[in-house]
C-alpha cells in the first residue's frame, strides 16, 4: 500500500509492491498510476519520468498520460562553450520502455500500453533503502507552467475587465453631460427667441 503525505490511499495490490503493469490495470487516478509506476521503477531499477499528456477539449483537464523511463529519447548535442569543461555525462540512451494510462469515462486510469524491455542495464534499489517518491509533491513542469500561464491570464482578464467598465463609465458621464448642455443650449436658444419674438410685437405695437 502508498499512501500520499495526506495519508490518503493511493494504491493497493495486496501488499505486492514487485507486481508488473499490464495492459487493461485500472487505477482511481492519474496520480496513483504515476506513484505505482514510479515504485516499480525504483524496485527494477530505473528512474520514471513523467512525459507527454493531452487534454480534454471539453475542459482542459489531463486525460492522457505517458510515463517513461528517464533514458527515454536522446540530448540534444550543442557545441561546448570551452573545450576544457567535460563533456556531460550521457543520460538518455532512447530507451522505449513506458507506460500509457488513459481517463474513461467512469473516470478510471487504465493503462492501455506497456513496454517492459529496457535497452540499457538495471540497478535495482535493495528493499531496506528504497525510496517511495510521491509525485504529488512534484507535479511535472509543464503542467506547473500551464496553470501560472492560466492564472497570469485570468489575472489579466479581471483587469481589463476593470479597465472596461472604468471605461463605460466615462462615456455614460461625457453622453449625460452632452445631454445636458444640449438641453442647456436648446434652452437658451429658445429664450433667444422668445426675447426676439418679443421684441417684435413690441416694435409693431408702437
Amino acid at each position: 500500500m502508498i499512501e500520499s503525505s495526506n495519508g490518503k490511499e493511493l494504491v493497493a495490490h495486496e501488499g505486492n509492491s514487485e507486481m508488473e503493469p499490464h495492459v487493461g490495470m485500472e487505477f482511481e487516478s492519474e496520480e496513483a498510476a504515476k506513484v505505482f509506476y514510479d515504485t516499480y521503477a525504483t524496485h527494477l531499477g530505473f528512474i520514471m519520468r513523467v512525459d507527454a499528456f493531452r487534454r480534454s477539449m471539453r475542459d482542459g483537464k489531463v486525460v492522457w498520460r505517458r510515463l517513461v523511463c528517464n533514458k527515454e529519447g536522446f540530448r540534444k548535442l550543442r557545441p561546448r562553450r570551452s573545450e576544457n569543461r567535460k563533456p556531460r555525462a550521457i543520460t538518455r540512451e532512447g530507451c522505449k520502455a513506458m507506460i500509457v494510462v488513459k481517463k474513461e469515462k467512469t473516470g478510471k486510469w487504465v493503462v492501455t500500453r506497456f513496454v517492459k524491455e529496457h535497452n540499457h542495464q538495471l540497478v535495482a534499489t535493495p528493499a531496506n533503502s528504497r525510496r517511495t517518491v510521491l509525485l504529488s509533491q512534484t507535479p511535472d513542469e509543464k503542467d506547473i507552467k500551464i496553470r501560472e500561464l492560466t492564472a497570469e491570464l485570468q489575472r489579466e482578464r479581471k483587469r481589463c475587465a476593470a479597465f472596461q467598465e472604468q471605461l463605460d463609465m466615462v462615456l455614460r458621464d461625457m453622453e449625460e453631460h452632452s445631454n445636458h448642455l444640449s438641453r442647456n443650449i436648446d434652452g437658451i436658444v429658445q429664450s433667444v427667441r422668445e426675447i426676439e419674438s418679443k421684441k417684435i410685437v413690441h416694435s409693431q405695437s408702437k
